[in-house]
């Protein structure tokens, strides 16, 4: 099955804007990226920012353009109301919301109602094309996937739909330990990455008591001079996402866990679950490229 149309991808997220031109195999053609999130862009100026950065694609006729990203959230170009899982590429198509009939479209998001008391809602915007192009580069319609990041994702994909995921916010804890903390006071955050000692955090993490005592540990640890100031922020790092990991149940048969994200973060994660002896592999930016041209191929 070929594209029928000039498929114009893009991600626009809430600090960057990317979009690619696909062939009609689904291979980029040409790409584009800008620091031009969703937060730079002022109130209804999101209709001009795009026709500024990527008009000159759209005039290829019979061109479609699909949006995933935050540019379908209450803060973005028009709100897309979030597809409930399950679901699969089908039900994605179904929920797109056209900007411009046949031709512009904003992609929704998946909502995923949890089994508490509370039935606690949980969103994602992006993700959700990182995750079926990862699938299919991957050939695999059912897997464990990890999407690192501010707010990382975990996801259970069965028979080529969401059944589940939740949401972390490792990244985001992170940034406000590591900056506006008394934490911050003894990192040195231009230090390399030391693999040895983020290890000893997702091993600390995994030991008796909660992430709030654990925590104590990167000012106890450089107190008493066990570690550097330029290792501390890899040592928190693996506090973090050791946390992160100590809730997931992988279940055996199901294949590696896929993790999809930037080179820097995917090492984190493949070094922790290859630790835990968990199986994983990584997918990087092409997956988002990948999910939005299989979606392209319902419209």
């Amino acid at each position: 099955m070929t594209a029928p149309r000039p498929l114009i991808a893009v991600d626009w997220g809430t600090s960057s804007l990317r979009g690619a031109r696909l062939d009609p195999h689904g291979q980029v053609i040409e790409s584009r990226e800008f620091a031009s999130g969703i937060l730079t862009v002022p109130p209804g100026q999101f209709e001009a920012v795009f026709h500024e950065r990527f008009g000159d694609w759209m005039q290829a006729p019979g061109a479609l353009c699909l949006i995933s990203g935050m540019a379908g959230s209450r803060q973005g170009w028009q709100e897309a109301p979030y597809c409930p899982c399950p679901a699969g590429f089908a039900e994605l198509g179904q929920h797109l919301l056209w900007l411009q009939p046949q031709r512009i479209a904003l992609v929704p998001g998946l909502s995923f109602l949890a089994a508490d008391a509370l039935h606690t809602p949980d969103v994602m915007r992006g993700e959700e094309v990182q995750i079926f192009g990862a699938l299919q580069s991957a050939g695999r319609d059912s897997a464990t996937l990890v999407l690192p990041g501010t707010h990382s994702k975990w996801v259970q994909v069965h028979g080529g739909r969401v059944t589940q995921f939740q949401t972390f916010m490792t990244g985001e804890v992170f940034a406000l330990m590591s900056q506006h903390s008394i934490l911050g006071r003894t990192l040195d955050l231009n230090g390399p990455f030391d693999e040895a000692v983020f290890l000893q955090g997702i091993d600390q993490s995994l030991q008796p008591g909660r992430v709030l005592h654990h925590l104590f540990s990167v000012r106890t640890l450089g107190l008493f001079e066990r570690l550097s100031a330029a290792q501390l922020p890899s040592y928190l790092s693996g506090l973090l996402i050791g946390e992160e990991l100590r809730h997931q149940a992988v279940a055996n048969g199901s294949g590696p866990v896929i993790v999809i994200g930037n080179p820097a973060l995917t090492l984190r994660y493949t070094l922790a679950l290859q630790h835990l002896r968990i199986p994983c592999q990584s997918r990087g930016a092409e997956a988002t490229w990948a999910g939005l041209f299989a979606l392209s191929l319902t419209c």
